[in-house]
């Protein structure tokens, strides 16, 4: 039996750069056929010491005058879900988010997505409904085609999103990202160049219109392909959601990239 990825169904406030990066296509790993239980989250990676930072390469601009003064990180979550909210409008893409703790989870798992795992626990969003289905045995599988539907709702959600709108809520909490990515260790780093790096490595993930391949080896299923198991976390993700998903998801973030690298510079 596969076991189920369930939804929390709590009501959920705000949009946040995590609905295009942090988890667009459901969580880590799958779980396997005969699994009993779902496998222990993995503990947070600890960051790779930051070299001093010699330069800025997308700085973003300087808060605007007569602009409100952002709280303390640690009670920015009404402000953040606020202001994402607002960015949202209308679309469905605020019920993912879950706004406890909010930017630091954001922080984390954009650091992590061009690692080998993402920590499930830090997490932003809501995971996606339906079940896993795999076609063949533990060692000659392929991926359903039937599991892409199951991120659809999300995707056509994250399309309705206005990302110039997000830009601009973004950079009205850039000061917030910035503390929370050096608070994760990084107290040179500069969170907006982490958050390009990221992109960029997501929009560099191949696209695989062929049947995947999967083995399992252990409790969960992996790439049968070396290559293709060997991907940081964030582009398995994309791959995982199938063609299609993968282009919308990609062309959402460019326009996100675009956006925050064309913001006026500080002077």
């Amino acid at each position: 039996m596969i076991d189920e990825e369930r939804v929390l169904n709590k009501p959920l406030i705000g949009v946040a750069i995590a609905v295009l990066i942090a988890a667009v296509g459901g969580w880590w790993y799958w779980h396997s056929r005969a699994a009993a239980t779902p496998p222990a989250a993995p503990a947070t990676q600890a960051p790779a010491a930051a070299p001093p930072t010699e330069t800025i390469a997308h700085p973003v601009p300087a808060a605007a005058s007569g602009s409100a003064p952002l709280p303390e990180l640690n009670d920015s979550d009404a402000a953040a879900s606020a202001a994402l909210a607002e960015a949202a409008g209308g679309t469905a893409a605020r019920q993912y988010l879950i706004p406890t703790d909010l930017i630091r989870h954001i922080v984390v798992s954009v650091d992590n997505l061009l690692r080998e795992k993402v920590a499930v626990d830090k997490r932003p969003i809501t995971g996606v409904s339906g079940t896993f289905i795999a076609d063949g045995d533990e060692l000659h599988a392929t991926l359903d085609a039937r599991n892409f539907k199951r991120y659809e709702p999300m995707v056509s959600a994250l399309e309705k999103v206005d990302m110039q709108r997000l830009a601009a809520a973004y950079l009205q909490l850039y000061p917030l990202f910035q503390k929370a990515y050096q608070d994760l260790g990084y107290p040179n780093g500069y969170f907006n160049d982490r958050l390009v790096q990221v992109i960029d490595g997501l929009l560099a993930t191949p696209q695989i219109n062929e049947r995947i391949e999967l083995k399992r080896p252990n409790v969960m299923y992996v790439f049968a392909d070396p290559a293709l198991e060997a991907l940081p976390a964030g582009p398995k993700l994309l791959i995982r959601m199938g063609p299609d998903n993968e282009a919308a998801v990609k062309a959402k973030l460019s326009e996100f990239r675009a956006a925050i690298i064309a913001a006026p510079l500080r002077h």
